[in-house]
């Protein structure tokens, strides 16, 4: 199946790629207010015009662009040197990095914002925990200056390896 790589970018400015399986799933997402920023959590989101993704290695494509091209962009350069071998080692080593740190973290499930306030407020002793937490709950945090980071559920995923 050919996945739709949208960019998007938050009322922040933040800028990042979403995955989709149709244009209609992308609707569907942002209209149940289920897409959020990976960077600050806002689930104000657009998509943004990107150039289309061009496949001229030869090779079938795994996605397709029907966005535009990014504030930040790859160059063609760097887009080659990952798809040799070694960049997709690299690639390979980085993902399985994230995912030994993720799964390091202490996951406290639904108790994240609780967790993460008590931590903040020197209640619990400071360390990495991850967990879920409602949209209100991540504003609440933010508001009282507690920084969290979103984490994608593929980091977690040994389906993916």
């Amino acid at each position: 199946m050919a996945l739709k790589v949208y960019d998007l970018a938050c009322g922040q400015g933040h800028l990042f790629e979403g995955w989709f399986g149709s244009q209609e799933d992308y609707a569907d997402q942002q209209a149940r207010g289920l897409l959020q920023c990976p960077l600050c959590g806002s689930t104000q989101i657009e998509r943004r015009l990107s150039a289309p993704r061009l496949n001229v290695s030869g090779a079938t494509a795994a996605t397709t662009r029907d966005s535009g091209a990014t504030d930040v962009a790859t160059s063609g350069s760097t887009q080659a040197a990952l798809a040799t071998p070694e960049g997709q080692a690299l690639q390979a080593e980085a993902l399985r990095r994230m995912r030994e740190f993720v799964r390091s973290m202490d996951n406290v499930g639904p108790r994240f914002a609780e967790e993460a306030r008590r931590i903040h407020e020197g209640e619990l002793p400071e360390r990495p925990i991850r967990g879920t937490a409602t949209p209100e709950e991540r504003q609440s945090l933010a508001d009282d200056g507690i920084g969290i980071m979103p984490i994608p559920d593929i980091l977690d995923d040994d389906r993916l390896l």
